[in-house]
């Protein structure tokens, strides 16, 4: 019966649906050079960031940090994404939340994080005033 045990205690620890999702997305992202993500723990593919240098428009030469925090139930809710720091921008509020629809009403499970990705880059060429969360901007 001991053998067993010590054996369960060196089993990892179980992978959820949601960790091989990301894997996947994770090994497809194809990222231009104005994009990087960075894992502060590489054991955690849940929790990470991605840092956005714009090079054109008018967030060119800023460096801007987005948090990217994942559920369980990842594909089928979106990631939670923040801004890590106060930006002047009509889609990210004061307390960095993000307005973007693929983050909100238009997410679907067939989108990956590279989509995500994508979207907040865009936000940073042509910022969406039509559908501002920071009202003030």
């Amino acid at each position: 019966m001991k053998k067993n045990e010590d054996a369960a205690a060196k089993k990892k620890p179980k992978v959820s649906a949601a960790q091989i999702r990301v894997q996947k997305d994770l090994t497809e992202l194809d990222l231009p050079s104005t994009m990087q993500t960075n894992f502060p723990d590489p054991a955690d593919l849940l929790n990470f960031t991605l840092t956005i240098t714009p090079d054109e428009g008018m967030y060119k030469g800023g460096a801007f940090v987005f948090s990217f925090a994942i559920n369980s139930n990842y594909p089928h809710d979106p990631p939670k994404v923040k801004c890590t720091q106060t930006i002047y921008h009509p889609n990210v509020d004061l307390e960095g939340n993000v307005c973007l629809n693929i983050l909100r009403e238009d997410w679907k499970p067939v989108l990956n994080l590279n989509s995500v990705m994508v979207g907040l880059q865009y936000l940073f060429l042509e910022p969406n005033a039509d559908d501002p969360l920071n009202k003030g901007t």
